[in-house]
């Protein structure tokens, strides 16, 4: 039976009848759907891991243990969990082991456009990188055979487009994979220097057989059209590629990008006048070639290193043709930015940050678009938990007085995700920080997963929910405060006295998000006329709702809810509560 999937529901598919036993994952677009997808199949044990290192090591335990296993991250999912990758390709594996790593070319949702081709060289594990959505389920079953066939780890190299693009995929039966015997094997498992020496002869000799693999196997595959020119490519560039050259060229489609072929690609490059190389990001495949000796190529001198490419730009970099870019529509399309939901419970808490000109130091979630106006609080992003860690080094670096102008903000999942430690780190270290921890109940920015704050596994079903005020109180923190940041008027009056205080203090900012189905806001907001001054202080929330027509304030019924924050800080009462 063939069924249209996703290329994340291709690799869940993939995994799924490859037997896997254990899926352990952090969310993270556009890596997130694989595992929500696994969660779909019973005899699967999933689960949503505080972080990607937890994550990276529970797969790697199940793989010890003798199941197939994966866990699949964003790109910089897989800079937190690259301590225990990196040994784990020493260690090998028991049964197989997969991990499933989803670039972002043109930053859709992430804060750099990094290139994880690089840490399969660095840390010597092969990678496969599928075009579409059957491969992506043919690839993922492939990694688990190759896994268990050469002792190694395997990534799944996705991007934005393949993830989330659409094509057919021919279902299969689950195979029916027996656990792998465990034994107890210090040699191979322990990781102390006498023992990593030894591995680590190991992994060389691994990656020459898998060198020789690549020369001669199927994953790498060349199409002749009889052309002068050649393109050498791989993943979503190659589907780029065909779409724009067709068959006016010849190819050399490459589905192992680690390590790369020697012979295959001289063999292939000898033919033509001009070899291309077209890969989004950076020149990995490139580098190689010339490192090997091929000359006739062109690759990032007319091609980018920014961002994802297009049939367009192909066709004109590779044949010198123009095409229109983009379907042009006669009517104007009104700019729609990035905004927080309407109803969304962080606009209440930077609404009162930036009414107090305070510094905010951010962190990677919904709430990262409080940098975006007319709110603009959020001072710095830069990774997950950075949010605590850095106000510290802030307060360090300019002294007393500027910790009192200073907050950090981090949402309840990324609290626990790599946030505990940075509080930890103020308080063994004598900071006296203020951070606001955003509990909207929910792991918001990819879709509403679970986290240990909400009580429930991937599954839906009951555990222990993590208390935020034992857990603070737990490290040292003596003043924990609790407040709706809708209340603005206690919101206000509690950040003022916590940022005073001589010691570290956490507010838990908890109201749920708008969107989650137990959250039921009644009717909808309207403007009073005759009690509006036109003051336009409820413009300064940023609500999509709330607009200006003619002049005047007017409330958009079709995108309110009914949240009542606008009425919170109307100063003359002129916003009321119209029930549906």
């Amino acid at each position: 039976m063939k069924k249209l999937l996703i290329g994340n529901a291709a690799v869940a598919r993939g995994a799924y009848e490859a037997g896997v036993g254990v899926v352990a994952s952090y969310p993270g677009t556009p890596s997130t759907e694989i595992t929500e997808e696994i969660v779909k199949f019973e005899e699967v044990y999933a689960e949503w891991s505080p972080n990607e290192k937890v994550a990276a090591e529970v797969a790697i335990g199940a793989s010890i243990g003798g199941a197939r296993a994966m866990s699949c991250m964003k790109h910089v999912g897989l800079n937190v969990m690259a301590d225990p990758v990196f040994t784990v390709s020493y260690t090998g594996v028991n049964g197989g082991l997969v991990f499933c790593v989803a670039d972002d070319p043109g930053m859709h949702s992430s804060q750099n456009e990094q290139d994880s081709r690089h840490y399969a060289e660095a840390s010597k594990i092969m990678m496969l990188e599928p075009s579409d959505s059957a491969e992506c389920k043919e690839y993922t079953k492939s990694a688990f055979a190759l896994s268990e066939e050469y002792d190694t780890p395997v990534f799944i190299r996705l991007s934005t487009r393949v993830s989330h693009s659409q094509s057919m995929v021919e279902l299969c039966e689950r195979e029916n994979v027996e656990l792998k015997p465990y034994e107890k094997n210090i040699g191979k498992f322990v990781m102390m220097p006498a023992n990593a020496i030894k591995r680590h002869v190991v992994v060389e000799d691994r990656i020459s057989a898998l060198k020789e693999m690549a020369e001669t196997s199927p994953i790498n595959s060349t199409e002749e059209n009889g052309s002068k020119i050649g393109v050498i490519t791989a993943g979503i560039a190659y589907m780029y590629a065909k779409e724009a050259l067709g068959d006016k060229v010849d190819y050399l489609k490459l589905g192992m990008v680690y390590p790369l072929p020697t012979k295959k690609l001289l063999d292939f490059a000898k033919k033509y006048d001009t070899v291309y190389v077209i890969e989004e990001l950076d020149p990995v495949i490139e580098n190689h070639c010339r490192a090997i000796g091929i000359n006739n190529l062109k690759g990032k001198d007319v091609f980018t290193l920014l961002g994802e490419y297009t049939p367009t730009m192909i066709k004109k970099a590779v044949l010198g043709e123009s095409a229109e870019e983009f379907l042009e529509l006669e009517e104007t399309i009104p700019v729609r930015p990035p905004v927080m939901c309407a109803g969304c419970p962080h606009r209440g808490t930077f609404y009162v940050l930036k009414k107090l000109g305070l510094t905010v130091s951010g962190d990677i979630g919904c709430y990262t678009l409080g940098a975006a106006m007319p709110l603009q609080s959020v001072d710095t992003t830069i990774c997950m938990g950075a949010s605590v860690s850095a106000a510290l080094g802030m307060a360090k670096a300019r002294g007393q007085e500027f910790n009192k102008k200073l907050v950090s903000v981090i949402g309840d999942s990324t609290f626990m995700h790599s946030g505990i430690t940075g509080l930890v780190d103020i308080v063994y270290n004598k900071g006296n920080n203020t951070v606001i921890i955003l509990d909207n109940s929910i792991t918001g920015m990819t879709g509403h997963q679970q986290n240990p704050t909400t009580g429930y596994t991937i599954r839906g079903e009951e555990t222990k929910q993590a208390n935020l005020i034992a857990l603070c109180k737990s490290i040292g923190v003596e003043n924990v405060v609790v407040a709706d940041p809708f209340d603005v008027k206690n919101f206000e009056k509690v950040v003022k006295e916590e940022v005073e205080r001589e010691a570290p203090s956490v507010i838990i900012a908890q109201r749920p998000c708008a969107l989650l189905k137990t959250v039921n806001y009644k009717g909808h907001c309207k403007i009073n006329e005759e009690k509006c001054r036109n003051c336009k202080l409820c413009m300064k929330l940023g609500c999509p709702a709330i607009t200006l027509k003619d002049g005047k304030v007017v409330i958009d019924n079709t995108q309110c809810n009914g949240c009542g924050l606008c009425m919170n800080v109307c100063p003359f009462g002129a916003i009321e509560k119209e029930e549906a």
